[in-house]
């Protein structure tokens, strides 16, 4: 089984990610987090990666892709499937995805997008960067993350729509809420 998980910054993705494959037995792709250890272990490529982030943008397709054909190709075996938590972002990411799913004969089985309101996600975020202290939920680096997530991966929502795969979520429950949600939409 491979899903998508979509939704803004501070919408809960991550700690749905950790319940949902806890609960399904899937490997848990997160960018966020594979992107941060890059950064944490001072990696060239990880230096990269950090001026990318603290500017607000997204980090370039190339690193992504690789990384995510590695993880298909080690971790497809190994569980039930994958969530992928914060990939696709864009169109051209959701193109090479499906012509990389193609080439191994899979597909995406659900797209999972969390709503949540622009209100309560700040309110998440200003409490992410005191109990968290991630540099990339500094409020001006938030400000270009909700632009780049508006422009270039919001219109990802209507393209799964038509593919019939996306399943919309109210983000705004609690966490256990929200999970029972995405939990009984994928039985």
């Amino acid at each position: 089984m491979l899903i998508v998980l979509l939704g803004p910054p501070g919408a809960g993705k991550g700690t749905q990610s950790k319940k949902i494959c806890e609960t399904m037995n899937l490997f848990h792709f997160s960018t966020g987090d594979i992107l941060r250890n890059e950064v944490k272990e001072k990696t060239e490529i990880g230096l990269k990666i950090e001026s990318i982030i603290n500017a607000g943008n997204l980090v370039g397709d190339e690193i992504i892709l690789e990384i995510v054909k590695k993880i298909l190709k080690n971790e497809l075996g190994k569980n039930k499937g994958i969530l992928f938590d914060g990939f696709p972002r864009n169109f051209d990411q959701a193109n090479a995805f499906e012509s990389l799913l193609k080439d191994m004969k899979k597909q995406i089985n659900f797209v999972i997008h969390l709503s949540v309101d622009q209100h309560e996600i700040l309110k998440r975020i200003e409490k992410r960067q005191i109990d968290e202290n991630r540099e990339d939920d500094d409020v001006k680096v938030l400000k270009s993350r909700m632009n780049v997530y508006s422009n270039e991966t919001m219109p990802l929502v209507d393209l799964y729509e038509k593919k019939n795969i996306l399943k919309t979520i109210n983000g705004m429950k609690t966490v256990e809420e929200v999970n029972n949600d995405i939990i009984n939409c994928l039985k």
